[in-house]
């Protein structure tokens, strides 16, 4: 543990209070399982410290998570404010916004059109929710005709591409594998 005030404000370790209460553990039961005194859990709770790398690598093991999950999760307590992009695809035409693990595409396409795009994928999930409409998702050995309310959910490095049965609007999200969100 290492007092550094003006690091501190760099991370807020109070979401581990937060961490703690979810998992209903009281703060003597996250330092008996991470071998971590109760004073140091109580002072980065309070953000009245900092924490060492195997501090981290303690703590993060009770909530599941390495290091530098823990600390992003720590660094993340402020909002990141994004600014939407558009685009057109083969009769769809999306707006969209990236962060760090996850892709957004809000999109509206005609009857009749059809896009398949497998240039964009790196290793995601893609969920594809359809809004209003009819489309069908054509994947590699099956088909799904999906209407307002449903959704699917696949490996996005599967080949695959959606065909608009009815105008329809659609919320299709890519999420990098082995990310949080």
């Amino acid at each position: 543990m290492k007092k550094n005030r003006s690091k501190i404000s760099m991370y807020d370790f109070s979401v581990l209070r937060a961490l703690r209460k979810n998992e209903e553990l009281s703060i003597q039961d996250v330092s008996s399982k991470s071998g971590v005194s109760v004073a140091v859990i109580s002072k980065l709770e309070r953000n009245q410290c900092s924490a060492e790398l195997e501090t981290l690598y303690k703590l993060g093991r009770v909530f599941g998570m390495n290091p530098s999950e823990l600390l992003n999760f720590a660094e993340s307590r402020s909002a990141h404010k994004m600014n939407s992009s558009t685009h057109t695809s083969d009769g769809f035409r999306f707006t969209e916004i990236n962060y760090g693990n996850i892709r957004c595409l809000y999109g509206t396409g005609k009857a009749g059109s059809r896009t398949s795009r497998p240039e964009i994928h790196k290793d995601d999930y893609e969920i594809c929710w359809v809004i209003s409409g009819k489309l069908i998702a054509h994947l590699p050995y099956e088909k799904h005709e999906l209407k307002n309310g449903e959704a699917i959910q696949f490996d996005a490095l599967m080949e695959h591409a959606y065909e608009v049965i009815e105008d329809c609007k659609v919320l299709i999200i890519h999420i990098k594998k082995g990310k949080r969100f």
